[in-house]
């Protein structure tokens, strides 16, 4: 008869800092043209709506603008930056800083003759950005299975020097399984650089999300359904507590699933905002009495 809401759950200071920065330039730019935002802002359908319904503009490519344009937290492209000159338009980045950081560093290191082992989904936004600075000796590894690929891919270049880096939402259990099969795949003459990026707002929650889920009978996680680190989240809680639901809101919640007795652990996002947190768990309570801890 219990709810346990993670104390982590919801915006990271990534998002918050894009979408406060997105608020702020729909109340005081000049709206003549419109304001635009290339892609989501953030892989969430309820805040891309609020925005919208504000007025902002989401477009696919920066050749859609024709105005103010706003860079999301997940970052763009390189290309982009140069596009976006040479058509005049109106620049506000709120690409997260760790991931400007990743940008960073992956460009340090491929000018150093480094080649890029960058773990993370091939489709991801992030990974779309950084990938443009990476130069053209890299490979995305979304498992350990793809690991024997990357390391011949490797060896075809004959450089000596690797860098294994990550996706800020990559799982860390994952993460370090990569790193140990590569560190005992790879020659012991190659100069091997490790850097863990996953960002410490994603630690936390998987970290959150597997205690919360060891003292629960059944566990909800909100967040998007393209949410890389929702999905983590998921993958983990799940495999803890077999009665582990995803959803993106309360829309979504099924109050039949829950009964009296139920201890339920709830767990958000980086994008989730409060507000879809607490209607989900007001949405349980008046289902059902629940002590909310």
């Amino acid at each position: 008869m219990e709810i346990i809401v993670g104390k982590n759950a919801g915006f990271c200071y990534g998002v918050r800092r894009a979408v406060d920065g997105a608020i702020s330039q729909l109340n005081n730019a000049d709206k003549t043209n419109g304001i635009y935002c290339l892609g989501e802002i953030v892989h969430n359908k309820d805040v891309v709506k609020s925005l919208e319904d504000k007025g902002m503009k989401f477009i696919e490519d920066i050749s859609e603008a024709n105005g103010l344009t706003i860079i999301r937290a997940h970052g763009v492209p390189e290309s982009v930056y140069k596009e976006a000159k040479q058509m005049n338009i109106e620049i506000r980045d709120y690409t997260c800083p760790k991931v400007l950081k990743i940008h960073e560093i992956v460009e340090e290191y491929s000018k150093k003759g480094f080649y890029i082992f960058l773990t993370g989904s091939k489709v991801h936004p992030e990974n779309i950005g950084t990938m443009s600075y990476c130069g053209n000796n890299y490979f995305v590894i979304e498992n350990k299975d793809m690991i024997e690929e990357a390391i011949s891919e490797f060896e075809k270049t004959n450089l000596n020097k690797l860098l294994l880096i990550s996706q800020t939402t990559f799982s860390m259990e994952k993460f370090d399984i990569i790193k140990k099969i590569i560190s005992e795949n790879i020659d012991k003459d190659v100069d091997l650089v490790i850097k863990n990026t996953i960002c410490a707002a994603t630690k936390v929650r998987q970290e959150e999300v597997t205690e919360v889920a060891k003292k629960v009978n059944k566990m909800i996680i909100i967040g998007g359904k393209n949410s890389s680190n929702t999905k983590k989240l998921f993958e983990i809680a799940s495999g803890i507590c077999k009665d582990s639901i995803c959803i993106e809101n309360d829309k979504e919640l099924e109050c039949d699933f829950f009964n009296k007795n139920d201890k339920i652990g709830i767990m958000a996002g980086a994008s989730t905002p409060q507000e879809s947190i607490d209607k989900v768990v007001a949405k349980l309570t008046e289902s059902l009495e629940f002590a909310i801890i």
